[in-house]
């Protein structure tokens, strides 16, 4: 497209002498000629303006390289000459621009321009300091002869500048501003030692009157001493920070007093404010995720409030549901809280910060697996207890049989259950292990119905079982712990070889008392039948008689006793 315009140029300049030595009166050849002219003036204008497209469209690509002599950009260079490229033509313009600083025999003043052929030229005396041409002009979106007059201005300007940063009078001013700064900068320093040695000594002064320690439910977590030293720790930990932090700020400022170390002092800068700068714009970023979190939150956690209202209802029996009983009210809130707690995490889990990287989502898939491996005994000594709950086997402070394990429930849990036996021994059964076994519970109908205690005695043939039953029942009455109404009942179990097998059996509400009840039973029932002259015989008892002797104690022996 230069080339092109070129030829138009050289084209119409033609044009236009034959213009010139045309006859007056020849008015055809003039008008000839100037829709020729005319018809190349507008075709170099679109050449221009197809160039400027051109050039608009790749400006996405080439960023130019910025010619910068000192500190500041002056200006950017799109485009190569020749064997030069746009960096090397950029680098030379530094050079020449540095060396003017130096030259006392440079002026500003002594810069001119000069127009070779289709270029602009910046020099001085007979040095060029840089060129301008059409290219460069389209680049800049100016014209070449007023792109080359800025240029002029702005180097102009760097170069005073530049002498003006370097002069004696700039120099000793930036001395007095660096020592003013330290000064400053101890006093800070010492100040901050002064105010947190104060504040250690309000610390010590306030124990045991503001620093009372951290109690929770009569638990001291912390005490006022531990606390105090906390508090020392936390202010020396803040002391360093503002001492790091005011020599860190200080330091940018002094660098930037002079021209030699002003570039690092953007850089000092920069390794201080860029991270809080990411953390703050990390923070805003996050607000709306937050919001949506605290919303979530606000709704299930009046959601499980509202649960455990309903709950309670339950429990308390104030609300009732046919085949709903009150002892499942309050694990059936557990259950739902465990699985509105999961949903809840499943929800937000989007939105917490870092969900997407591929540590996060390792580390939960970590903690998954070495959850699901460690846990398959939990998990079916959790899934026993709630089978459990629901099925109301027992209840806390019930009497039960376990296995050959008898004792009163202490507690419930989703992993154990512990009994209290009768002797005072507090044992742990596995709920998976009282799933599997057969439980006896002698409280679930004790107080309605009364638990039956029975006891078996085996007596000789001769003796009638009406006076048995009589006798049998008169021990069981004088039981203080078992009930007259119903009374007691006796039951002929076998006809023996030797012997009758009866069994007494009488009512209790007492069932966690059975060791002592049947202590007393046994020992009325030994009075009652040997003061009736009855001898009681065991089932593993074997004794050669000779008809004389009676294996009874004599009757005056009760009394002794």
């Amino acid at each position: 497209m230069r080339q092109q315009q070129q030829r138009d140029s050289l084209l119409r300049v033609r044009l236009e002498d034959q213009l010139l030595i045309v006859q007056r009166s020849d008015f055809e050849e003039k008008r000839k000629l100037m829709e020729e002219i005319n018809l190349l003036r507008s075709r170099d204008s679109l050449l221009v303006n197809r160039r400027k497209l051109k050039v608009d469209s790749l400006r996405r690509l080439n960023k130019g390289v910025g010619v910068i002599p000192f500190r500041d950009t002056l200006f950017k260079i799109y485009t190569a000459i020749g064997s030069y490229s746009a960096n090397d033509r950029a680098q030379a313009i530094e050079n020449r621009i540095r060396g003017m600083v130096n030259n006392v025999q440079f002026h500003t003043d002594s810069l001119h321009i000069e127009n070779n052929e289709d270029s602009w030229i910046l020099a001085w005396r007979d040095q060029v300091i840089l060129s301008v041409n059409q290219q460069d002009a389209l680049w800049a979106n100016a014209d070449a002869k007023d792109l080359i007059a800025r240029y002029r201005s702005e180097v102009s300007i760097a170069i005073e500048n530049e002498r003006e940063q370097n002069s004696l009078k700039r120099i000793l001013q930036a001395l007095g501003l660096a020592v003013i700064i330290l000064a400053s900068l101890s006093l800070l320093i010492f100040a901050i030692g002064k105010l947190t040695n104060y504040l250690k000594k309000k610390a010590i002064g306030g124990k045991n009157k503001i620093f009372n320690g951290i109690q929770i439910r009569g638990y001291t977590v912390v005490t006022p001493s531990k606390q105090i030293r906390i508090i020392w720790g936390l202010l020396d930990i803040a002391k360093w920070l503002l001492m790091l932090s005011a020599v860190y700020l200080a330091l940018p400022i002094m660098l930037n007093l002079f021209p030699q170390t002003e570039g690092y002092a953007p850089v000092l800068l920069g390794y201080f404010l860029s991270p809080l700068k990411d953390v703050g714009s990390a923070i805003i970023a996050y607000i709306p995720n937050l919001i949506t979190i605290f919303v979530i939150y606000l709704v299930f956690h009046y959601l499980l409030r509202f649960l455990k209202f309903f709950a309670k209802e339950l429990q308390d029996e104030v609300l009732t549901i046919p085949g709903f009983y009150k002892e499942w009210a309050l694990p059936t809130y557990q259950i739902l809280r465990v699985l509105l707690l999961a949903f809840l995490l499943v929800v937000i889990f989007p939105y917490l910060p870092g969900s997407d990287s591929p540590i996060f989502k390792g580390i939960s898939v970590f903690i998954g697996v070495l959850f699901t491996f460690s846990s398959a005994g939990a998990l079916g000594n959790i899934v026993a207890g709630l089978m459990l709950t629901y099925m109301r086997s027992f209840s806390i402070g019930d009497r039960i049989k376990i296995g050959d394990v008898t004792g009163d429930i202490m507690e419930k849990s989703l992993l154990v259950t512990r009994i209290r036996s009768i002797k005072n021994e507090v044992i742990s059964i596995p709920n998976a292990q009282i799933l599997n076994n057969h439980t006896v519970n002698y409280s679930a109908d004790a107080q309605q119905l009364g638990l039956i205690l029975h006891v078996s005695i085996t007596l000789a043939y001769e003796i009638p079982w009406q006076k048995v039953h009589q006798l049998a029942k008169r021990a069981a009455e004088q039981v203080d712990l078992l009930e007259k109404s119903p009374e007691p009942f006796v039951l002929q179990t076998s006809l023996d070889d030797f012997y009758v097998s009866y069994q007494l059996n009488a009512y209790t509400k007492s069932p966690d008392k059975q060791a002592f009840i049947y202590s007393e039973l046994y020992k009325h029932l030994l009075d009652t039948f040997h003061q009736a002259d009855i001898e009681i015989l065991s089932p593993h008892y074997h004794a050669v008689r000779d008809g004389s002797t009676r294996d009874i104690p004599p009757p005056n022996a009760t009394a002794r006793r």
